[in-house]
């Protein structure tokens, strides 16, 4: 039986670029979730405060005399808190399952032992809900700006409030990235993407009830640092220019959520191996 040579000879085949692994694991990610016609439902759904606010600045470009409709700065900072409401769902339904399931079947090992860093995984799994939270927070939100701009016919508006660019983009990569880090982080702890599910949706009203039980105890606002929402809309309300809501500092609010991120990361860096380590 002839036996052939089977010496080391060069790699003939194309080599990708290292580092851009991430971009496969997002894509593939979010054409997943865009196959679910219900969840389709559900963004079309977070669209409608959009519509609203269009018609809104519609009538006030057109008919001086509806002086209550005219648009401020206000009106873009309560559009983001409501865009907030959907974001809270699409954080549920897109970014329960990320990791969860991928544990589940014991992919992890599948991913992470081929040329693929842990970073760029989780970097993948963090584009899926930023893409889609910025779907319903960012997008909508400039777009009202600009259509401000259309309907008015002037810059003047525009003109008089310039930092709602700035502000409407800083104030959605900071409810975003929150997020986006607090699931995903959530998500490597579980193999189950219903438990997960519960788990955020307990940790936001929990943190809510209880800055509510400490707010009537004590009959003031400087607790609400305990709240995840209300740490989130002290720091929005100072990026908007308007007077926070709360008596807690906004840099205490501030450096909570910092806090939250970095934790979240550092859940992460544990919880995400190619082989789970017991001690």
């Amino acid at each position: 039986m002839p036996i052939h040579d089977q010496s080391y000879r060069r790699y003939g085949g194309q080599r990708d670029t290292p580092g851009r692994a991430w971009a496969v694991i997002a894509w593939a990610g979010i054409t997943s979730m865009v196959k679910k016609r219900a969840f389709i439902g559900l963004l079309i759904f977070a669209w409608i405060p959009f519509i609203v606010r269009a018609v809104q600045i519609y009538i006030a470009a057109n008919f001086p005399q509806a002086t209550m409709l005219a648009p401020s700065a206000e009106t873009f900072r309560e559009f983001i808190d409501q865009q907030g409401v959907f974001g809270f769902f699409v954080t549920i339904w897109a970014g329960a399952g990320l990791i969860a399931n991928d544990r589940r079947a014991n992919a992890l090992q599948i991913y992470l032992s081929k040329p693929l860093m842990r970073i760029e995984y989780i970097a993948g799994k963090l584009a899926v809900l930023i893409v889609f939270l910025l779907a319903v927070t960012w997008v909508p939100g400039i777009l009202l700006l600009l259509l401000q701009v259309a309907f008015a016919g002037s810059f003047t508006f525009l003109r008089a409030n310039l930092f709602l660019f700035p502000a409407i983009t800083l104030a959605s990569l900071v409810q975003v990235l929150l997020f986006s880090f607090t699931m995903l982080a959530l998500s490597s702890l579980s193999n189950s993407a219903r438990y997960v599910a519960v788990l955020y949706a307990g940790a936001v009203f929990f943190t809510q009830a209880l800055y509510g039980a400490l707010m009537a105890i004590t009959g003031s606002t400087a607790v609400s640092w305990i709240s995840f929402t209300a740490n989130l809309a002290q720091v929005i309300d100072v990026i908007f220019r308007m007077k926070p809501r709360y008596d807690t500092p906004w840099a205490v609010s501030l450096l909570v959520i910092v806090g939250l991120v970095a934790v979240s990361t550092s859940v992460l860096e544990r919880r995400v191996r190619g082989v789970e380590v017991v001690t």
